[in-house]
């Protein structure tokens, strides 16, 4: 009978494990925040923390597997499996919380926690040898301050683990020690429950004398409680007790009282059962109308991203039809300038064309004429007319040739066929070699010359270039300039340039012409003193060559007053 009584005693009230996990955790918070405020840019591990500290399970258990889901620190990842199996562990899924547990790795700063929790799952699934492991562990632990658990559970569940082992001897050990321990901390729920875990183990070996007294102390201690579940265990405790001494009358006394703390149990579990199916109705009432809700706002989004699709595409093809339109008329623009300079650049052609033939034709014309008259006073032997009609004819053929000259050179310029060499340049040798050349010519109309251009003065350009510049300056100079004028050439040395300056007191060039001049572009014909014609090739040539050498020239003139032409070259130290 008392086997019996004993068996179903034992069944009842040996499986009262102590769980730590309900208890306050000071350092791990104050550790959390910490390790909030240096993950901080880990947003979902930021709210995963958030939600622990607020014992929101479910929404820590989102936001971890969220954090797990990205590229993460080994750090990281032990508090969010940490926050999984905690959080796991508290919905009562034991095995989902093992796996986390067991993932987190040793180096984690309380992994003594995962230990812990790791050896109350195993107790709870019956898995004794494993737990008194872990709760091993946590025993070997140095003695700290930092670790925030009740050494006394960790004895009593050890002992426990022993006890539902057989192992009497073991679990007598560390039942007693853990109960020691536990006197001193004066926690009532956790002494109840040493002390029908104690009777069990006493009562289990048949040492009634020993085992009753602790039934009764539990009994006295449940009630200064009020947790319906302790009463009624130790209420049923007593009743079995009486009833194993034959004292029927006392047990049909806790009989009675298990059956009330059992009836309220099972009311309020009950209720808490109505509860929990309303709540699950509610719950199912407000799933499907967030499930209709999803369906409208599904199809209102795929409305909107329909209409916005479309405008997009319309704004892309609106964009683009005006992007080509631009495009199209910009390049009818090009075309249009560039047919209309073509044509300026041909008509400009045909009218150097047409003027360089007529010179030429002139001065052939003239050179006839010249001749006829030669040899009409080689026949009349009129010898003082030779040396006047000698004169007149040279003139005529250096007119022509340095028109055939300037033409040649300006059609290989246009064909890039003129070959460009920079140096340095010493100006005042080659202002003194082209002067030299038309001193017959200055001598003839009398014009005074000077040149002061300084010796220091020199210049990066291409040499015979220059020469072409400075000859068809110095020919229009001497041909625009009456008879007893002056022309001066003269040289400005700057920092980084050196100004060439060409001065005449010559008949000066109109206003409309000089703009001309100035933009570049073919200048009309002019005739100078003596009845001379210029086509303007000169000029152009001029100012292409001058460009070529990375200078400038600007025209500057007055009618009859005169004319000065600043060539603006790039200076030279001459000890470089």
């Amino acid at each position: 009978m008392i086997s019996n009584n004993k068996s179903v005693f034992f069944f009842l009230f040996l499986l009262v494990p102590f769980f730590l996990f309900s208890q306050k955790q000071p350092s791990l918070n104050a550790v959390l925040l910490e390790k909030a405020k240096q993950y901080q840019d880990q947003r979902y591990f930021y709210k995963a923390h958030q939600f622990f500290l607020e014992k929101n399970w479910d929404s820590t258990l989102v936001y971890s597997m969220k954090q797990l889901a990205l590229p993460n620190n080994a750090e990281v990842a032990d508090y969010c499996h940490y926050f999984r199996g905690f959080s796991f562990k508290n919905k009562v899924l034991n095995h989902e919380a093992r796996k986390e547990f067991e993932t987190i790795s040793k180096a984690f700063q309380f992994y003594y926690k995962v230990s812990l929790y790791l050896g109350e799952i195993a107790l709870e699934e019956g898995n004794y040898k494993k737990a008194i492991t872990y709760f091993t562990e946590i025993d070997k632990l140095p003695p700290a301050d930092g670790y925030d658990f009740k050494k006394g559970v960790v004895y009593h569940n050890i002992g426990l683990s022993y006890l539902h082992l057989n192992n009497f001897k073991d679990a007598d050990t560390y039942l007693s020690e853990g109960f020691s321990l536990l006197q001193k901390e004066k926690d009532t729920v956790s002494l109840i429950v040493a002390y029908m875990n104690i009777a069990n183990l006493y009562y289990e070996q048949y040492k009634d004398n020993l085992a009753i007294p602790y039934f009764e102390k539990a009994y006295a201690l449940s009630k200064k409680i009020k947790d319906p579940q302790l009463k009624m265990n130790a209420a049923l405790n007593m009743a079995v007790v009486a009833e194993n001494d034959k004292h029927f009358n006392t047990a049909l006394t806790y009989r009675k009282e298990y059956e009330n703390w059992r009836d309220s149990l099972n009311d309020q579990n009950k209720i808490w059962a109505i509860a929990d199916l309303e709540k699950r109705f509610t719950v199912r009432q407000k799933e499907k109308e967030i499930d209709v809700l999803e369906a409208e706002n599904k199809l209102k989004i795929a409305e909107r991203n329909g209409f916005f699709y479309s405008s997009v595409l319309l704004l892309i093809l609106f964009g683009t039809g005006i992007y080509f339109y631009r495009q199209k008329s910009k390049t009818n623009k090009i075309i249009l300038s560039q047919k209309n300079e073509l044509d300026a650049l041909n008509a400009s052609k045909d009218q150097l064309f047409s003027i360089v033939s007529h010179d030429l034709r002139s001065s052939v014309n003239a050179l006839k004429n010249s001749n006829d008259k030669l040899l009409k006073s080689l026949e009349n032997k009129e010898y003082h007319e030779l040396d006047k009609l000698l004169h007149h004819n040279s003139a005529i053929a250096n007119g022509s040739y340095n028109l055939l000259d300037n033409l040649l050179h300006w059609a290989m310029l246009q064909t890039k066929q003129f070959y460009f060499h920079k140096e340095s340049v010493h100006l005042l040798s080659i202002v003194q070699q082209v002067a030299f050349n038309y001193k017959p010519l200055l001598t003839d109309k009398d014009i005074h010359f000077e040149n002061q251009v300084p010796k220091s003065a020199f210049v990066l350009a291409d040499q015979s270039s220059l020469k072409i510049v400075l000859r068809n300056l110095l020919d229009n100079a001497i041909k625009f300039t009456p008879e007893k004028g002056r022309i001066f050439i003269t040289a400005e040395i700057t920092d980084d340039h050196c100004i060439l300056c060409m001065e005449d007191s010559g008949a000066g060039i109109p206003s409309e012409l000089l703009n001309h001049l100035n933009n570049e572009t073919f200048s009309a014909s002019k005739k100078g003193t003596h009845e001379k014609t210029g086509t303007g090739l000169g000029m152009q040539l001029c100012s292409d060559m001058i460009r070529k050498n990375d200078g400038k020239m600007l025209i500057e003139s007055t009618e009859n007053k005169g004319t000065t032409i600043r060539i603006q070259l790039q200076k030279v130290n001459p000890n470089e």
